[in-house]
């Protein structure tokens, strides 16, 4: 999709406008010092929030829904956001599979934003009609739910679809015109690369099995990668540390929680530059990035409130906003 420059003028500046209504990092940390669930709703509702709902899933459905009403408004055609979408489409496709494998509903499980309608891949897979999947989707699918079938390992069904989602979003970083998009692209499925081979690491999978459970992206060499994690953590470590993801080491080295906090601050990083950016489609995407962080630290903090977990656990699993 081609944007005309007025065009990108009018919908960055509808964007600056919605940036300006974000929580910042203060304002999460005060829903955090809160006392309850209620106080954060409140806090919310003041913050310009709608809370037509009791159900706190709900409040964050709603926000979801205007997110992606707003992106519609701004560019009409909502494919230039596939790259982020489609992870979704892949979540719910697991979840299709494992409600069909141990005969339960799904519906709890799906994820909204998603390009593809998730009933609809719950339907195609039960009924192994996997031709009425969207191409990125299919092949994967069948293979997913006759490995699940022939082998009942959940986890091999998970690696199945894992590498088919980030070899999807490889693919849309590459053929991408946008420098954003592309360093987002590279940058999450690196990150999952790297996530296999710390798991591999641990436990002792072989090179060629973490290998093929890899997606190829820009800035790794994932045969190097999935040879040093055969051989151990360490090994795993040393090469990373001769890469562009040598900071992330040391927070590898803490947990794999920690590294996955770094990839996601990592990429916020990222979206920051495009404040300044006014002729591309970038501060739009930036801005969907941002959203969903902030939905997703309303979610962890409403989650935390409702189980009345210490604020520490909380502060310690916020990432950094966009404001």
């Amino acid at each position: 999709m081609q944007f005309h420059t007025d065009e990108y003028i009018y919908a960055v500046s509808r964007i600056r406008c919605k940036e300006n209504k974000l929580l910042s990092a203060k304002n999460i940390d005060q829903l955090i010092s809160l006392p309850d669930e209620a106080s954060v709703k409140r806090y919310l509702s003041e913050y310009g929030w709608e809370l037509s709902t009791d159900s706190s899933s709900d409040i964050l459905e709603v926000e979801q829904e205007a997110l992606w009403k707003l992106m519609k408004e701004l560019v009409g055609d909502l494919s230039i956001f596939d790259f982020f979408r489609i992870q979704n489409d892949f979540h719910n496709l697991k979840a299709a599979v494992k409600a069909i494998y141990s005969d339960c509903e799904p519906d709890s499980m799906f994820l909204s934003g998603s390009v593809y309608d998730p009933s609809d891949i719950y339907t195609a897979v039960k009924n192994k009609e996997y031709g009425d999947l969207p191409v990125y989707l299919k092949n994967t699918a069948e293979e997913a739910m006759s490995t699940l079938l022939k082998t009942g390992d959940g986890q091999l069904c998970d690696t199945i679809i894992d590498k088919a989602c980030l070899s999807a979003v490889n693919k849309f970083g590459v053929s991408s015109s946008d420098s954003c998009i592309k360093e987002y692209c590279k940058v999450f499925v690196a990150c999952g690369n790297i996530k296999i081979a710390v798991r591999g690491s641990r436990v002792q999978k072989t090179a060629d099995f973490i290998y093929r459970s890899m997606a190829e992206c820009d800035g790794l060499d994932i045969k190097s990668l999935s040879t040093a994690a055969s051989k151990g953590f360490d090994e795993v470590c040393d090469y990373l540390s001769c890469t562009d993801y040598k900071n992330a080491v040391e927070y590898i080295r803490e947990s794999l929680s920690s590294f996955e906090k770094w990839c996601d601050n990592h990429i916020m990083k990222v979206m920051k530059s495009q404040k300044s950016e006014p002729f591309s489609i970038g501060p739009l995407v930036a801005y969907v990035i941002a959203k969903q962080t902030e939905i997703k630290a309303v979610r962890l903090i409403l989650t935390a409130k409702i189980n009345d977990l210490d604020d520490s656990i909380i502060s310690e699993r916020i990432r950094d906003m966009y404001v």
